[in-house]
């Protein structure tokens, strides 16, 4: 690999010389100019970006993780930020942590995540992850006390609130949401009521489980884990593969709450197979409001969350951090989002198909 050395050597130059040229830090001479571009393009040397980032302050580049890139949800939380941070001139570097879904695995993808976008020195990091928010807030705090942090390096956490531990967050109330979805198939005539999870060890997903739970208990019907409990991992084919399960384990089962859209589409086909009309025989409600909930066939009364604000409150709260705005404090600033019933045709057969909420 051809250096800056090289180039000085072949130049006949200091090395200082050559850096001046290239960045055009400092007045060089034409016959000094001439020389080292000579070098340059003789030698084919190209500079190192990120050797060139060390140098200077800000890099414009905002790094994002997100826990599925592949998935219906992100892509409406990337539009968000994509709009405000391209306004400020700001870059995005993605990384994807998809498939994180075992707690270990989680935990040291996201620590390579994070190790890297620092590396490359982003201006601010916007972060979801299936990791525990203790162990996900360590991580970000440990690497906010070493004496090489840059103090203008902002982070915001969006799904969950680890607001307490001074990063700032935004995110939607899971557990609210999981009652209005609930709630809703008690409303509308069910009485054995199946709950279909994302991966366990989330936070957000545990806390959709406790809403259902709570509101399952509020109405006096008792909550078997075993039974009426079955885990996806937010996939299709996990929402499939649960379904099968439910059915087996609850043959009488006249109601599901899914905990996305995506997973629902998995578990309507396995419903269809088995012979369950939708909504007559089972109503199924799913989460997130993807835009997939109002073209499936019946549509599919679901939970919004506002996907697209969340990105935008991010960005802005991020860039606040970067620009000075607003200082780093003990407690981070914690922006929740409502939730949001839409009731379609998967839960009440001549509901009329409602598009507004979607976000195209």
């Amino acid at each position: 690999m051809i250096t800056i050395h090289d180039v000085a050597k072949r130049a006949g130059v200091s090395i200082s010389t050559v850096s001046n040229v290239i960045n055009k830090n400092k007045f060089v001479s034409d016959d000094l100019a001439r020389r080292v571009n000579a070098a340059v393009q003789e030698l084919k040397y190209t500079a190192n970006p990120i050797a060139q980032k060390m140098k200077i302050k800000h890099t414009k580049t905002i790094g994002i993780i997100t826990a599925d890139l592949c998935g219906l949800f992100y892509p409406y939380v990337l539009k968000g930020m994509y709009d405000v941070l391209n306004t400020r001139g700001y870059r995005l570097n993605i990384m994807d942590n998809e498939g994180s879904h075992d707690s270990l695995g989680g935990i040291k993808k996201f620590q390579e995540s994070i190790d890297g976008l620092i590396r490359d020195r982003m201006d601010g990091i916007v972060f979801a992850s299936t990791v525990p928010e203790e162990i996900e807030a360590g991580i970000i705090r440990d690497i906010m006390s070493l004496p090489s942090f840059r103090r203008s390096t902002g982070f915001v956490c969006i799904e969950k609130n680890i607001s307490k531990y001074g990063i700032d967050s935004v995110f939607a109330d899971s557990e609210t949401g999981a009652k209005m979805a609930v709630n809703h198939l008690i409303e509308t005539g069910c009485r054995r009521i199946g709950h279909i999870t994302g991966p366990f060890f989330v936070t957000i997903v545990q806390d959709r489980v406790n809403g259902y739970k709570k509101v399952m208990k509020n109405h006096g019907f008792e909550v078997d884990d075993n039974s009426m409990i079955a885990r996806g991992d937010y996939t299709h084919k996990s929402g499939y593969l649960a379904m099968k399960d439910l059915l087996r384990k609850m043959p009488d089962l006249d109601g599901v709450f899914v905990a996305n859209d995506q997973m629902s589409v998995g578990a309507m086909k396995a419903l269809s197979e088995a012979g369950k009309r939708i909504p007559e025989d089972v109503k199924i409600i799913g989460y997130d409001d993807v835009f997939i909930s109002s073209v499936l066939e019946p549509s599919l009364s679901t939970i919004h969350v506002q996907k697209y604000r969340m990105g935008k409150n991010a960005a802005e709260l991020l860039l606040a951090q970067i620009e000075g705005e607003k200082e780093i404090s003990s407690e981070g600033t914690a922006i929740e989002l409502e939730p949001k019933l839409v009731v379609r045709r998967s839960t009440v057969k001549n509901a009329p198909d409602d598009w507004i909420l979607v976000d195209w």
